[in-house]
C-alpha cells in the first residue's frame, strides 16, 4: 500500500546537516527538472527579490523565506518528515513514533513537492518555500511541468499495489492519478460531523485527519493491503467510512472519512 501526502507550506529549517545532494534522493529519474526548478527558484530569488515575492505570493514581511530560497543549495538538510512541520505533520508526530514504525513509512510514502516532484518520508532536503500553484518565470505552471514526470512515476512498481491518495487539489495536479491504475487507486475525502445537517469539508480537520490516519498505519503491524483493510483501521480511529464507486472510468474510487469533532 502506497501513500501519496502533500507537503505542507510550513516547514521547520535545521540548524545543521549535509547541503543538498539532488542525485541522493529517490526517483533518480527527476533528477533534471529537480535542478532546473531548483535553478529558476534560486536565481529569481537572488536576482530580483522584490519580484519572487510577488510570484511565490509572500508578503513584505515574509521576505525571510526569499532568501531561505537563494540558499538552497548550501543550506542544512534533514530528512523529510523533520522539514514539514504543518498540521498532518504535527499530528503524525513522526519523531515520537519507534524506527521501526518511521522505517514502515519510509517504504510507503511519497510527499509530493513543488521543487522536488516527489521525495521519499526520509530523504534529506532543506526548508524552501514554493507552492504547486506557481508559475516560474523560464519554467511556467508548475503543474503543467510536473505532470509530464510524475504521472508516469506514479505507474510504475507493484501493479497489484493500492495506492491511497492524500495529496490536496493543488499537488494532485503535479501528478494525476493515471487512468490505467484508478482500480487500484483511491482518493479520500474528510469530512466534519455537523450538529445538523450533512457532514462538511473543513481544511483543518482534513489534514489533522491525514496525520491521525498516518500514524495508524505506521503503528499497524498487521494485514494491510486492499482498502477494506485501511477502512477497518480507519474505523479504529472513531469515523465513519464510507467506500464510493468511481463516477466514471479511470476515476479513483473515493474514501469519505467522516468525523466528529467536539
Amino acid at each position: 500500500m502506497r501513500f501519496l501526502l502533500p507537503p505542507s507550506e510550513g516547514k521547520t529549517a535545521p540548524r545543521r546537516g549535509a547541503p543538498l545532494e539532488l542525485t541522493g534522493l529517490s526517483f533518480p529519474e527527476l533528477t533534471e527538472p529537480r535542478r532546473l526548478v531548483l535553478d529558476a527558484l534560486t536565481t529569481l530569488c537572488t536576482s530580483d527579490p522584490g519580484g519572487a515575492c510577488a510570484v511565490l505570493g509572500l508578503t513584505s514581511n515574509q521576505s525571510a523565506e526569499v532568501v531561505r530560497n537563494q540558499n538552497l543549495r548550501s543550506a542544512p538538510t534533514a530528512p523529510a518528515w523533520q522539514i514539514y512541520s504543518g498540521v498532518l505533520y504535527g499530528q503524525l508526530d513522526a519523531a515520537s513514533l519507534s524506527a521501526a514504525q518511521r522505517a514502515r513509512l519510509a517504504g510507503r510514502v511519497w510527499i509530493a513537492s513543488a521543487l522536488f516532484g516527489f521525495v521519499g518520508f526520509t530523504d534529506h532536503i532543506p526548508a524552501y518555500r514554493l507552492s504547486g500553484e506557481t508559475a516560474l518565470p523560464g519554467i511556467g505552471s508548475l503543474s503543467r511541468f510536473w505532470r509530464d514526470s510524475l504521472t508516469p512515476l506514479l505507474l510504475g512498481g507493484d501493479e497489484s499495489e493500492l495506492i491511497v491518495d492524500l495529496r490536496s487539489g493543488s499537488y494532485v495536479k503535479l501528478g494525476p492519478l493515471p487512468a490505467a491504475m484508478a482500480q487500484r487507486a483511491v482518493a479520500t475525502r474528510v469530512l466534519q460531523q455537523m450538529p445538523s445537517g450533512p457532514p462538511k469539508l473543513i481544511t483543518h480537520f482534513n489534514k489533522a485527519t491525514k496525520g491521525r490516519i498516518l500514524r495508524a498505519v505506521a503503528q499497524h503491524s498487521g494485514r494491510l493491503r486492499t482498502i477494506e483493510d485501511l477502512a477497518q483501521l480507519i474505523a479504529t480511529l472513531g469515523a465513519n467510512v464510507t467506500l464510493i464507486p468511481p463516477a466514471r472510468a479511470g476515476q479513483p474510487q473515493q474514501l469519505d472519512i467522516v468525523v466528529e469533532v467536539a
